[in-house]
């Protein structure tokens, strides 16, 4: 049999073996992670219902918010290695039921504690659903169709990114603050029914527990998220959160030197003697650090500069939602021909090019400046988020397939927050060097305050200064951000290069074909 002959036998083999039900697989990994998105961010318009209604604090709405924040972080690395070591289907089944069940709790909560309660118990089930969705995704989908599975599995998040505001505004319209969790329910039913029905039983081969592993990087990741949180609201000379940066550089470090003395590990660091997951993992912790540092100015931009209403602010990210889906899908196609790390580079410009494009915009601007960098962004992000993540988990040994599935959203978790927090805290010290000297200090914290105050006092000079100084503001983020990209635009094409072979460790390298009489 000739070379061709043989290439297309082994394709004939593959298509034979793949899983009949797969792309209704794919439907189910994309309701359970589009359940977690949407929850996320129906929050953010649900805020202020819930603290009227429940009387909480300042202190316990910023509880209600990062509880689920800090467990979900904490327990991803945790959360992949049990789902390859008991079961990928099993652990995320039990991740819907325990999120369902939480929903449920925090859908009748009457006060600031039972709903924190509530979130804290999402957390753990975002935390068991996450990781095992994109790695029961790698093993059902071979290499030739895992690209656009993954392109599908990645627009869903974007899906959930416009349309949770949208659907929380809607759902205040008509019914109680409730009704935001509650939807939950119903959806994770459907989806543990359809796992049950559909969906095969995949796990690792079996390997010790690793308790002090889990202890570690469960305490370092949330002290880390929690530092990265804190720190531009109090600095480093608030005591928690320089107690909460020496318990995560302790926990972690310590963490990295324990699973490289082990003889199993619960997380394989040899991962990033390979320069693609390398290459990928920093691309994915630069892009969503630009993203979640878009999220957080365009949103104060669109909300106080052009006076929409949450749920209006949702709607004008459609540009973004609806360019990251049309490249998402040419970029699965595109990414077959060209390669991954073409696609992650050339994605990461398009989005830099985005952020260039809001260095321009100014307050009298509108809305058109701001659509045209939507759809840059939307578009570099659907063809380098897939790519990068298929790049990531192509690395993974299946055996692997979980922790892996971890790792990608712990670096995705870890580069939004930290996006928040630097961008934000360039946004909030530029904002306060813009404002007049004549400006009081409340003026100076925020152009929430300013605003506030101008309205208060009918000063309308205080609004436009507190205006022009957010406009500067926001260029110094952008110019951050779009840094930031262009970074991970060049670590990846220097990363994300093919080895040559006497640089693949032994245990990696092909294995001679069989010949063929």
């Amino acid at each position: 049999m000739d070379g061709l002959g043989q290439q297309g036998k082994e394709a004939g083999d593959a298509a034979t073996a793949r899983d009949p039900r797969r792309w209704w697989i794919l439907v189910v990994l994309c309701l359970s992670t589009l359940v977690l998105v949407v929850d996320n961010m129906v929050l953010t318009v649900a805020v202020p219902p819930i603290a009227q209604d429940i009387e909480a604090t300042a202190s316990d709405i910023q509880w209600i918010l990062d509880s689920y924040m800090l467990v979900f972080a904490g327990l991803l690395l945790t959360s992949g290695s049990l789902s390859d070591r008991f079961g990928r289907r099993k652990v995320m089944i039990i991740g819907l039921v325990l999120f369902g069940g939480a929903s449920l709790l925090a859908t009748v909560a009457t006060n600031p504690e039972q709903l924190i309660a509530g979130r804290i118990l999402m957390g753990i089930g975002g935390a068991l659903i996450m990781p095992s969705t994109l790695s029961i995704l790698i093993t059902v989908f071979d290499e030739q169709e895992r690209p656009k599975a993954i392109a599908a599995w990645s627009a869903v998040a974007m899906v959930g990114l416009v349309g949770g505001p949208v659907l929380g505004g809607a759902l205040l319209q008509h019914f109680w603050w409730g009704s935001v969790f509650l939807i939950n329910v119903p959806i994770a039913v459907v989806a543990i029914l359809a796992a049950l029905a559909l969906m095969p039983e995949s796990k690792g081969p079996w390997r010790k527990a690793d308790p002090l592993g889990m202890v570690l990087s469960m305490t370092g990741m949330a002290a880390l998220v929690w530092t990265i949180t804190e720190w531009p609201k109090d600095g480093f000379g608030d005591p928690k959160v320089y107690v909460a940066a020496i318990v995560a550089v302790v926990c972690l470090v310590g963490f990295g030197l324990w699973e490289t003395r082990i003889e199993e590990p619960m997380i394989p660091l040899m991962l990033f003697r390979n320069r693609v997951f390398t290459g990928a993992s920093f691309s994915i912790v630069l892009l969503t650090f630009a993203n979640g540092g878009l999220m957080l100015v365009l949103t104060q931009y669109l909300q106080f500069v052009l006076h929409y209403s949450p749920t209006k602010t949702g709607w004008a990210f459609a540009p973004l939602a609806v360019a990251a889906l049309v490249f998402n899908t040419l970029g699965a196609t595109l990414g077959q021909k060209f390669g991954n790390r073409f696609m992650v580079a050339t994605g990461l410009v398009i989005i830099a090019s985005g952020f260039f494009t809001l260095t321009t915009l100014e307050v009298g601007d509108g809305f058109g400046v701001v659509a045209v960098a939507m759809v840059l962004m939307g578009a570099g992000g659907g063809l380098a988020m897939p790519a990068a993540q298929a790049a990531l988990m192509g690395a993974v040994p299946t055996e692997h397939a979980g922790v892996g599935s971890a790792l990608n959203d712990t670096v995705q978790q870890a580069g939004a927050a930290l996006g928040v927090a630097v961008l934000g805290s360039i946004l909030s010290s530029t904002y306060s060097r813009s404002m007049p000297d004549s400006a009081s200090d409340t003026a100076d914290n925020s152009i929430v305050d300013a605003l506030a105050e101008a309205a208060r006092t009918g000063n309308e000079a205080l609004a436009s200064a507190a205006r022009d100084a957010f406009g500067d503001a926001m260029s110094a983020s952008f110019v951050v951000g779009a840094s930031g990209v262009l970074v991970a635009a060049a670590l990846s094409l220097f990363l994300m290069r093919p080895r040559p072979a006497d640089e693949v460790p032994a245990e990696d390298q092909p294995k001679e074909p069989t010949p063929v009489a």
